[in-house]
């Protein structure tokens, strides 16, 4: 499955650039209207099966100037795991949210900073042994980026990012190093 995704991506990524002659960024400057400035993004993920997993991440931004921008987004993620001989079935959903601020280095380069907050199950330990239940759990990202631009304003980033708050307890991420892969418009 993380193969033909890969595959996927990696089409629809081709496709786009080779349908889009322009290759130029958006820019904006002191004439530039407050609707000018909004750009919008985001990441979608799908995986069906045994372990099935749904994500909606939409992100709205502002170009300050054409260096700096910031945002912020919404971020709603369903997880089912269909149990087996070992394994019970489990199934919840994490939402929460998000605030974001971007700079510009070059075209397609780009540091990254976010503040995340999200609500997920957590495992506490209790008097009683241990329990399932909901907490509000924060994550502060550091890191960069690289954008491909597709068309006058749209594109693909990847990102690299350091969770300086990670929990190994509480985290829904495996390590405190995550990759992301998104799109802008």
């Amino acid at each position: 499955m993380k193969k033909q995704f890969i595959i996927f991506i990696v089409a629809l990524f081709l496709g786009a650039t080779a349908f889009h002659n322009s290759s130029a960024q958006k820019y904006v400057d002191e004439s530039s209207g407050f609707t000018d400035r909004l750009y919008f993004g985001g990441n979608f993920g799908l995986q069906l099966g045994t372990f099935t997993h749904v994500e909606a991440s939409p992100i709205v931004g502002y170009m300050i100037n054409n260096k700096l921008s910031a945002g912020g987004g919404i971020i709603y993620q369903y997880f089912r795991v269909r149990g087996g001989n070992r394994i019970a079935d489990y199934e919840t959903n994490i939402y929460g949210g998000k605030l974001f601020g971007r700079y510009n280095f070059s075209q397609q380069l780009f540091g990254y900073t976010e503040y995340e907050n999200i609500n997920l199950d957590v495992i506490f330990n209790t008097p009683n042994g241990f329990e399932l239940g909901r907490a509000w759990v924060p994550a502060f990202f550091i890191g960069g980026g690289y954008f491909q631009p597709i068309g006058n304003r749209a594109g693909v980033t990847v990102m690299a990012l350091y969770n300086l708050l990670y929990d190994v307890s509480r985290s829904p991420y495996n390590s405190p190093f995550v990759l992301r892969m998104g799109f802008t418009l």
